[in-house]
């Protein structure tokens, strides 16, 4: 066994990274998806009402789909370990609908077209899921020593505050821009087949990670092989895992505030409309991608290491609350119209608001990408905690149940967005480039990019002087499961 003579797991660093790799070849078709509202109204054919809801119930699904998963990645036992069979499915079906999505639903009379995509989109939704879990599912078997645990959120962080810079510019510098401005077929066409490629050379890439440590001598304490997980253990695992519950309650609500915040139309409104310059939002990433590592690197190398991940979740989280309250009150108070930066084809020169706006996005989106990093690792302590608590080991279930609230939260994100565009505008199309400005619009877009971050944040806040698992506390489990897995040694 690769274990440590005090008992701890560790993993080396590269397996650490491979699994965070996981997390962007799923949010690489998280992203594309993001845009789906506008095949929906504009390709299909559907309402604006429509499209959003949408995309609303199929998050439900998504969260539907997530603890029925878990329940069979916790039984799940072969040659191949749990994670990796889940990790490949997951793979192909996400890769073989999404493609139906886009080359085939077109190719049906109009009338079935909206049908047939929802089909194809329910059945991707479940690969979706099986390749999310393994994020989760695996970390526990990867390492639980507190003090590298955390590491993964850095990776995790810095991968992510990459993705989330490049994404932009591929999908509204370059893609949008070379496509007229327009949310037509070739635009998700030609976006589905450089998803679809880097997706799958991440995973592969994760399989080769974790494929030493999905084994099991390291589930949990060793033993679940004689464990029989019942329906009953499930509901208890909700009734009575502290940790877990204040988790979810943080987390989620923070991922509603954050799916709103970076939604396509919300984005369109407040840089397009609001602000008057398009050409901002994809190009704001890449003055924050450098720093904003800086500072997560920090957060967690640091503050998470040093002092636990529960204080380091609650440190970014009032950090991010004040910047937050900060640019609310320049779009409010001040003028967005101001905002123009180099390479966006309007910039002459930097001004206050300028500058000031690109200020509070580094130091913003470093602490977002903290306690947002923190989150997976955080699970897996949940995880931890169980086994300590109950001697379950449930990776599956916490994982996905963890994701189902979540999921059921922040799917209300696209059909609020919905709504509201409905209610303030008179047209039956989702706000783009050429849409004109108006007070409603303005409304819409500042609450629902910065005015819903505030209620995330103080909810993270709230949430976290109820959660248990101080660095103290994960220090004390981590001695008390290895000590399990030695007597467990012993008598075999």
């Amino acid at each position: 066994m690769e274990q440590e003579k005090n008992g701890l797991n560790k993993a080396k660093w590269w397996q650490i990274a491979g699994l965070a790799v996981n997390d962007i070849a799923t949010n690489l078709y998280m992203w594309e998806m993001i845009f789906i509202s506008y095949y929906l109204n504009g390709i299909i054919g559907a309402s604006v009402v429509i499209a959003s809801s949408l995309a609303t119930v199929m998050r439900l699904w998504d969260g539907v789909t997530d603890p029925i998963i878990g329940i069979i990645l916790d039984k799940t036992k072969g040659k191949f370990g749990k994670n990796r069979p889940f990790l490949v499915f997951g793979q192909l079906i996400m890769l073989v609908m999404s493609a139906f999505m886009f080359f085939v639903t077109p190719k049906f009379p109009k009338a079935a077209q909206f049908w047939i995509f929802v089909i194809f989109y329910a059945v991707y939704i479940v690969g979706y899921t099986c390749q999310c879990v393994v994020t989760k599912s695996a970390q526990t078997c990867l390492t639980n020593d507190p003090k590298q645990r955390p590491t993964f959120g850095i990776y995790a962080g810095a991968l992510n505050t990459v993705f989330f810079t490049v994404a932009p510019l591929y999908s509204y510098t370059y893609l949008l821009k070379k496509h007229n401005y327009q949310f037509g077929m070739d635009y998700f066409q030609e976006m589905w087949v450089v998803v679809a490629v880097l997706s799958l050379i991440l995973t592969v890439m994760t399989y080769i990670a974790i494929r030493s440590k999905d084994r099991p001598e390291f589930y949990g304490a060793g033993n679940t092989d004689k464990q029989k997980i019942k329906l009953k253990d499930y509901i208890d695992v909700l009734k009575h895992n502290r940790a877990l519950q204040m988790l979810v309650v943080s987390a989620s609500t923070d991922k509603l505030a954050t799916q709103m915040n970076g939604n396509a139309t919300v984005a369109i409104i407040i840089y397009a409309i609001v602000c008057g310059n398009a050409g901002a939002n994809g190009l704001i990433g890449t003055y924050t991608i450098i720093p904003s590592i800086l500072i997560l690197a920090f957060g967690i190398g640091f503050v998470a290491r040093n002092f636990g991940q529960m204080k380091g979740f609650k440190f970014a989280s009032y950090a991010a609350l004040i910047i937050i309250c900060v640019l609310t009150a320049m779009f409010v108070f001040g003028d967005p119209t101001q905002l123009s930066l180099p390479g966006d084809g309007k910039f002459t020169e930097w001004n206050a608001f300028s500058i000031a706006f690109v200020v509070l996005m580094v130091c913003y989106t470093g602490f977002k990408q903290i306690a947002g990093s923190l989150v997976y690792p955080m699970t897996a302590d949940c995880t931890d905690y169980e086994v300590y608590r109950t001697g379950r080991y449930v990776p599956g279930l916490i994982g996905t149940i963890f994701s189902f609230i979540d999921k059921l939260i922040s799917s209300l994100a696209p059909l609020i967005i919905g709504i509201l565009c409905a209610k303030v505008s008179s047209s039956a199309q989702l706000p783009t480039v050429d849409t004109p400005y108006s007070k409603g619009l303005a409304a819409v877009g500042i609450f629902c990019m910065f005015g819903i971050l505030i209620f995330g944040y103080l909810c993270n806040i709230i949430a976290m002087h109820f959660y248990p698992l101080t660095k103290e506390k994960m220090e004390s489990i981590s001695k008390d499961i290895a000590d399990i897995k030695a007597k467990s040694i012993e008598k075999e």
